[in-house]
């Protein structure tokens, strides 16, 4: 049996052996007595219905709407799958609920929505979003996942993101801030080529110009070569990105010369020669899945002075939107704000970048085998199971929210909200 084909066994036994699947529903109250069940449901829930009724936001105080997000999808986009549909993309909307639960104590429901109509899945979601404290989209294809966020933020008044666009652009920026310092290089004096133009793609790059990267110094590419002024086919995402540079059309021509590549797009095409033919020191965010543009090996080979990150576990600099989603949404329900703005975006980014040049606890280096792990060109990112990143981010995010006036609820005192966050950290270990 190849290698594949035992992960593949392995991973449906995974999610088969005991009850199926990965998550469930259990109570919060007890419900050992004929008066509890009196309090949890009739007569007693009345009571809190009606002060709901009075008070829609006294539904924070009685239900768990507070710490419960959406996740949905229509499954068009599911991981490098496809379109397989809705309830095929169900395994991975369970697991995005997992890693809610264990990296930030959030409580999900995963929600597959049999809907490509972007009108059609917009009416569904808005009508259920009452029962939610935040929604997170996922695996929905473009450029309908652009229309699809934008009128949902529009018209729902709770935290919501479509995590594959924004997941990366928040990891990457994180890692592209320290890689630059690292090299010593200024974000809008850098020469950056974007390969792939779908959601995560655009995302980036934007959040890059955020930062102080010059839309001037970007080439974006899709499966068709450069995205240019001179092109015809582009829709409005691209458009925005079009270069007025008549000098590259291909990838091999866009890189020569540049600072930073990033790869959203298939594995295999960048070229050690690609590499070799980059700025000094160059840095590769090669970051498609499960194989990269370029392997880790071969770009390592091609420049010992290479920065390069990709979206494996298996190598330095993982980026791993799992260092992001738990924690944003965290903060954000934690002030039950009303969005998720790009404030708090660039709030999360700051605060992943300032904690990679923290010192390392010797347990997180034990845990990853590496004694030699500290900022530098090996370790621009913090790793996925670095307990400070809930309280890190989460805060950093929630003070966004406030600055930027999306918060309904502050939080005044910062050193209890840490340690409140560090017990929930605590309490999710039982999980792992």
């Amino acid at each position: 049996m190849s290698d594949k084909n035992e992960l593949n066994q392995k991973a449906c036994e995974y999610h088969a052996q005991g009850r199926p699947g990965k998550i469930q529903v259990i109570p919060t109250k007890s419900t050992e007595t004929q008066q509890d069940l009196s309090l949890a449901y009739s007569p007693g829930v009345a009571a809190p219905c009606l002060e709901i009724a009075d008070d829609a936001s006294k539904a924070y105080n009685y239900t768990a709407k507070g710490n419960l997000v959406a996740v949905i999808s229509n499954g068009t986009a599911v991981l490098g799958l496809g379109n397989i549909g809705a309830i095929a993309g169900k395994p991975v909307m369970e697991g995005k609920g997992l890693l809610f639960k264990i990296f930030a104590d959030i409580d999900v429901f995963d929600i597959e929505v049999d809907a490509t109509d972007v009108d059609k899945f917009c009416e569904t979601v808005k009508a259920i979003a009452p029962t939610f404290g935040g929604i997170n989209l996922e695996d929905i294809k473009a450029p309908e996942c652009f229309a699809i966020e934008e009128r949902l933020k529009r018209e729902c008044d709770i935290p919501l993101m479509h995590d594959d666009q924004h997941g990366t652009a928040i990891i990457s920026a994180a890692g592209l801030i320290n890689a630059l310092e690292v090299v010593g290089k200024k974000i809008e004096d850098v020469k950056i080529v974007v390969n792939g133009a779908g959601a995560a793609a655009i995302s980036c790059t934007k959040l890059y110009l955020a930062l102080g990267a010059k839309k001037e110094n970007v080439v974006m590419l899709d499966s068709r070569g450069v995205i240019s002024q001179e092109r015809t086919d582009l829709n409005e995402q691209k458009r925005f990105f079009a270069t007025s540079r008549t000098d590259c059309k291909t990838l091999a021509e866009a890189v020569n010369g540049c600072d930073v590549f990033l790869g959203l797009s298939k594995g295999g095409v960048l070229s050690q020669d690609m590499v070799r033919s980059m700025a000094k020191n160059p840095i590769v965010f090669a970051l498609a899945n499960p194989n990269p543009e370029i392997t880790y090996e071969d770009a390592t080979a091609a420049r010992e002075d290479i920065i390069m990150a990709t979206g494996r576990s298996d190598y330095p600099n993982q980026v791993n939107n799992v260092l992001g989603f738990p924690y944003i949404f965290r903060g954000a329900l934690d002030t039950h704000a009303t969005a998720i703005n790009e404030e708090m975006k660039l709030g999360a980014v700051r605060a992943l970048a300032a904690l990679a040049k923290e010192p390392v606890p010797e347990s997180i280096k034990q845990l990853y085998n590496n004694p030699d792990m500290k900022f530098g060109r090996n370790y621009i990112i913090p790793v996925a199971f670095d307990p400070r990143l809930l309280e890190t981010v989460a805060p950093a995010v929630a003070k966004a929210a406030m600055e930027s006036g999306v918060a309904t609820h502050n939080i005044t005192d910062w050193a209890a909200y840490k340690q409140q966050l560090r017990d929930r950290m605590a309490a999710q270990k039982k999980y792992r």
